[in-house]
């Protein structure tokens, strides 16, 4: 095994693509730092890491859409350059996304060469020749799908077999595999790993991405690791456990990063139990006291933010209970939440939790317009008032509060989301991915202020897919998998190991 700098890993054929030293930044973010990767032919490599460790840059990287600023992509150990995502599939790369776009209103055929259609005389489409390809791509990969039907006549299955047969009509040598399990049933995740082991023998380098440990340690020959952008070491499957795994994914000292809290919870301000769903969640039940910062932490598909949609009435529950401050209370809608008490500042900020093109101070104001108008007027001087109270207690860094919100940082963005909530003087705050893509400064503005919010009474909700945030954050964490909560977790028992050995069902 691999650890930090050193690769132990035996030598093996010419690798089909390689990425070395690659380095990619974004505004106050550095996405990739240095990282490397190798795929070889006829194997299958493993990329682990948890959310945020750079997997889906990579993935960007490879396939053409993000340029590295820094770095080399080495095709049979030549340096390439993809200018673009048809440079990438010119030289044989191709990936099999979670959620490829797919157009129902076409067939499967057309689905399948969009944008590279075989054309033949006058540069028209030659439709008996598309329809022939895709007959072979499919009975390739075990699909008895009549090229000639709407997309909109399948399956969920069977439109999972056209994306992967679109995937695989170019000539693929580099097939990158994102998630590709997370919306299958088990009889179609075997056949899938049958499909893999059909691209192994016929020579493909296979890049894996997943969260779930049973599929890397059941169908990868080989693993590379990321965390924080950065590359934590590589080797073979069959040299390394999933403990080791699961170290190389967490190991990081959080102590000196977030705030030092005396945690003092005070009475029960919310209780829910047996929240249900028939698609996103079952059975969800906790209780939060004053003053108390509850962790929810999973893994991409976990249901967590679709259960606190719920829970802020976006979307219906099929059963549950909640009781506020003791009392039944039936949330049907944002504006009876927010009624009660709970706010909710959503994981996209930039759509669901903010209006960009309006200025900070109508943000802020927005959900508290009965305080800033008379008789059915707005009062410019007291919305101005009312913004500038919370956006200075959130240090908010902005020319003025005329500025539109749409040209600050992603941290300051983040920040008028939860000033505007806070106005609305709520008992119980959720907070979901509250730092996501935003600067180390940022988040520690917003991390104080959690402390902050709680020391004061307020009840925090927070979503993270961050363990150093998750574990120096919270007073208590409840893990969920699959739509379930499979774990409640607090002292001694909240370990980097145990988040991610409930979170994977390890």
């Amino acid at each position: 095994m691999q650890t930090e700098a050193e690769s132990s890993a035996p030598a093996a054929a010419q690798p089909a693509m390689a990425l070395d030293g690659i380095t990619k930044t974004f505004p106050g973010v550095k996405a990739l730092d240095g990282v490397s990767l190798r795929l070889y032919p006829g194997q299958v490599t493993a990329l682990i890491g948890e959310n945020g460790a750079g997997k889906s840059t990579v993935v960007k990287t490879l396939t053409g859409i993000y340029q590295p600023d820094d770095g080399q992509i080495l095709v049979d150990g030549v340096p390439t350059r993809f200018a673009t995502a048809q440079d990438a599939a010119k030289a044989g790369i191709t990936a099999i996304h979670q959620e490829t776009v797919l157009f129902d209103e076409l067939s499967v055929a057309e689905n399948i060469f969009l944008g590279h259609a075989p054309r033949g005389r006058f540069g028209l489409i030659d439709w008996a020749t598309m329809e022939a390809r895709a007959t072979e791509i499919l009975r390739g990969i075990g699909a008895e799908i009549d090229p000639a039907h709407k997309l909109r006549d399948l399956g969920i299955a069977n439109k999972h077999l056209v994306a992967i047969a679109r995937a695989l009509s170019v000539d693929a040598r580099v097939v990158i595999m994102d998630e590709p399990t997370a919306a299958l049933s088990h009889k179609e995740i075997e056949e899938l790993y049958e499909l893999v082991e059909k691209l192994k023998a016929q020579g493909k380098a296979i890049l894996f991405i997943s969260h779930k440990f049973d599929e890397i340690f059941r169908i990868a020959d080989r693993y590379t690791v990321f965390r924080d952008g950065q590359f934590i070491g590589d080797g073979l499957i069959s040299e390394i456990d999933e403990a080791a795994l699961v170290k190389m994914m967490v190991g990081r000292d959080v102590s000196q990063v977030f705030p030092d809290r005396q945690s003092a919870p005070g009475a029960e301000v919310l209780q829910v139990v047996g929240y249900s769903h028939p698609t996103e969640f079952d059975d969800i039940g906790f209780s939060l006291k004053r003053g108390e910062i509850l962790g929810f932490y999973g893994l991409v598909g976990a249901g967590r933010s679709e259960f606190m949609q719920a829970l802020f009435g976006i979307t219906r529950p099929t059963k549950g209970v909640t009781r506020i401050d003791g009392r039944l209370t039936v949330i049907r809608s944002p504006a009876e939440a927010i009624a009660q008490g709970i706010v909710y500042v959503p994981e996209d900020r930039g759509k669901q939790g903010a209006i960009t093109a309006l200025p900070i101070f109508q943000n802020v104001t927005l959900p508290s317009l009965g305080r800033t108008s008379r008789r059915g007027f707005l009062q410019l001087a007291e919305e101005f008032r009312l913004a500038r109270e919370y956006t200075d207690r959130l240090d908010l860094r902005a020319a003025s509060l005329d500025t539109d919100v749409g040209n600050l940082s992603g941290g300051n963005q983040q920040k008028v989301v939860i000033a505007k909530w806070l106005a609305t003087q709520p008992k119980v705050i959720i907070l979901d991915e509250p730092t996501k893509g935003i600067d180390i400064g940022s988040k520690a503005a917003v991390h104080e202020f959690m402390a902050e919010l709680a020391a004061e009474g307020l009840a925090v909700i927070m979503v993270s897919s961050e363990i150093p945030e998750i574990l120096g954050m919270s007073d208590r964490v409840l893990v969920m998998r699959e739509g379930r909560m499979v774990a409640e977790l607090a002292g001694d028992d909240l370990t980097p190991e145990t988040l991610v050995r409930h979170a994977a069902g390890i």
